[in-house]
């Protein structure tokens, strides 16, 4: 994407990016148009998009589908889309993506025929992290997630043990869900163009674990990850043994960077167990 010559879709004229709400927005033809096909969207399915800004990526959506939904705190931003699409195609939701209760965006109907929905979006850099934790916890009811985020965030999301990008965010996020990054996206893709790069990332949840407490594991990468430098020996272990809980398959001289997927959600089925009062297997 980046060698050829980008076409830019038209921005809509006298809205000023807000800097408080974090506003880049998306005018790549190219990038949106990318974005879409790895969505894949089809007629009846719940897609809710995230702060559709202007409404580029809103515009393509609704080229391949007859609804969507969206979640839109700023209220000038609000209004120029209801005045672009009618409610029967546009149901907007004028909210805090931060505060905004998901479950009002799939019917009970839908829910109850296990129909889940797919949330999609450009995300303000500014609430990418706390987002994507929020949304971990309604995971029951999202089918999947394709968003645009900071490229650093999606470093550290699909990071591999041992390295610097490796933390509390990549293991939470690769417990609960399938993570696959897409592709890059330059800073020149959007106006006004950001300090970073993006990059755009599909999350599909692990279904086998939508009824797993995430709170356990959460537990243990804040004692873990809380002092990063320091070998577990100091910090995790003696956390650990202080619950009845050990933890064999960790050397007292690694370091939490260095501890893989599986262990930290072995670690945390234990821990679950012994605050149900039950057996924890070593």
């Amino acid at each position: 994407m980046r060698e050829r010559a980008r076409e830019r879709a038209a921005p809509v004229d006298g809205h000023r990016a807000r800097k408080r709400f974090g506003q880049h927005f998306l005018v790549d033809r190219g990038v949106i148009g990318a974005i879409v096909d790895a969505i894949a969207p089809q007629d009846g399915q719940h897609i809710v998009e995230i702060g559709p800004g202007l409404g580029a990526l809103t515009d393509a959506l609704l080229e391949r589908v007859d609804t969507i939904q969206a979640v839109e705190l700023d209220r000038d931003l609000a209004r120029r889309l209801r005045g672009r699409h009618p409610p029967s195609r546009l149901v907007l939701h004028e909210a805090d993506a931060l505060a905004f209760d998901f479950g009002r965006a799939l019917p009970a109907e839908a829910r109850d025929a296990g129909r889940r929905l797919r949330v999609v979006g450009n995300l303000p850099y500014n609430i990418s992290s706390p987002l994507l934790l929020r949304l971990l916890e309604r995971r029951a009811i999202v089918e999947d997630q394709h968003f645009m985020l900071q490229k650093e965030v999606v470093d550290r999301i699909v990071a591999a043990p041992g390295g610097a990008d490796y933390g509390r965010l990549s293991v939470l996020v690769q417990s609960f869900c399938h993570c696959v990054r897409l592709f890059d996206v330059p800073a020149v893709a959007f106006d006004p163009p950001p300090r970073v790069e993006s990059a755009v990332i599909r999350l599909v949840p692990r279904r086998e674990r939508d009824d797993v407490d995430p709170a356990p594991l959460q537990q243990l990468l804040a004692i873990a990850f809380g002092q990063r430098r320091k070998m577990l020996r100091g910090t995790l272990l003696p956390w650990l043994a202080q619950r009845g809980i050990d933890a064999p398959e960790i050397e007292p001289t690694a370091r939490a960077e260095q501890i893989g997927i599986d262990v930290w959600w072995a670690l945390a089925a234990r821990l679950s167990a012994r605050a149900a009062g039950g057996p924890t297997a070593s």
